[in-house]
């Protein structure tokens, strides 16, 4: 019997189209003798829908269309312990259940989907899931804490402040000073919490400051401010495993961008500063000794964040000093990060493979994890009347 996997694209998120891409590369790598593909696409409200239309990239440019011809469901656990895509809306005497699946696939890049939130509700359902766990996927999306943990771990990243948008609004000029002094002119601004280039701009004196900050804040209200590696590489290596074992991909050298590419010149532009006019150079142009180095260092920082599945982690290389720094990890990379291990000798399907593999090898270990202590509290103390709670409150 083939092992069913719903594939989760789309959600509520800037990053939405992006996902949707990923997501079906990857549901179109999995592997048809083994695995039954279920395309699960979240509406940007947050709607979810399911049918075999979902399937085809083409569609999603009549998307009112492509709708009418899927179902609305919610994925609910039942009673005997099936996952089921049940159907919102069902006709008298029709049935309910959309389809069944054993393993749920997100490939949600951003907020609500790369999160936690989205890896919360898969997790209290209690099926099995691709992909880093709750605490791993949050901490990976707010690059402060991701940063001060990288930092308090000893691994090496730039100078950087951060702070809420409440506080900008309250005191500029004190922050604008603190961002002067610990930082440094040129500063990269960024909101703490989006990837693709959403919300990030480079800020030259304070004039370009207060407007980077003012414009990150309409996308998050906590900002991050980082100092610019001015003689800058940009490496990124993949890491794919788990906490007992993991593996480096090779290295990729992103060429030809003095810029900081925005959203819009990633994906929508047509100029040749967009990503199908990016140069990136696989294997990246660097030295043995420095692979090893940035190999090291992406495994090390997977491990840290307790990461799970496959992640790509960015590096700023210093040209003139040859210094390494962690800039941030993807812990649902675009594309899976497939074409990083294609040249390893993995191919995208054996790479999906192995992902659904570590997600059915997390949740047997959690099975083996005691989560309730078998005592009734209520017997012990005779009921509700006054007794102290173990909390030392009146009960």
């Amino acid at each position: 019997m083939k092992i069913r996997v719903g594939i989760l694209f789309g959600g509520v998120s800037v990053e939405h189209e992006v996902s949707v891409i990923s997501g079906l590369q990857a549901l179109h790598a999995l592997d048809e003798n083994i695995y039954e593909a279920i395309p699960i696409y979240l509406t940007k409200e947050g709607i979810w829908y399911t049918g075999a239309a979902l399937k085809n990239i083409d569609a999603y440019k009549n998307l009112a269309a492509l709708l009418n011809e899927c179902e609305t469901v919610r994925l609910v656990r039942e009673a005997e312990g099936k996952f089921i895509l049940e159907k919102t809306e069902t006709k008298l005497f029709g049935k309910k259940q959309a389809a069944e699946i054993d393993v749920a696939f997100p490939v949600t890049h951003g907020t609500n989907g790369e999160d936690g939130i989205l890896q919360g509700f898969l997790q209290l359902l209690g099926i099995p899931f691709v992909g880093p766990d709750v605490l791993s996927s949050a901490i990976g999306m707010d690059k402060v804490v991701m940063k001060n943990i990288l930092r308090d771990s000893g691994l090496p990243i730039v100078k950087h402040i951060w702070f809420y948008k409440s506080q900008w609004l309250e005191d500029q000029e004190a922050w604008m000073q603190k961002a002067e002094e610990e930082i440094g002119y040129p500063i990269i601004v960024k909101p703490a919490n989006l990837g693709s280039s959403v919300g990030i701009s480079k800020a030259k004196n304070r004039a370009d400051l207060e407007s980077a900050v003012d414009y990150a804040a309409q996308f998050a209200h906590k900002l991050l401010l980082e100092a610019v590696v001015e003689q800058l590489t940009e490496i990124n290596c993949s890491v794919l495993g788990d906490q007992e074992s993991a593996e480096a991909s090779v290295c990729e050298e992103v060429l030809g961008n003095d810029e900081i590419l925005s959203y819009k010149d990633k994906y929508e532009g047509n100029s040749s500063k967009g990503m199908s006019g990016a140069s990136r150079k696989i294997p990246a142009e660097i030295s043995e000794e420095k692979t090893k180095e940035i190999q090291s260092l992406a495994k090390e920082v997977f491990y840290v964040l307790g990461c799970t599945g496959v992640a790509r982690i960015d590096f700023l290389l210093d040209t003139k000093t040859e210094k390494v720094y962690v800039n941030e990890i993807n812990s649902i990379p675009g594309s899976l990060s497939f074409y990083l291990w294609e040249p390893t000798g993995k191919s995208f399907t054996e790479l999906v493979d192995i992902l659904v593999k570590l997600a059915l090898k997390r949740t047997r270990e959690q099975l083996e994890i005691s989560y309730a202590y078998d005592s009734n509290l209520f017997a012990i103390h005779g009921g509700t009347k006054g007794k102290l709670g173990a909390k030392g409150t009146q009960t």
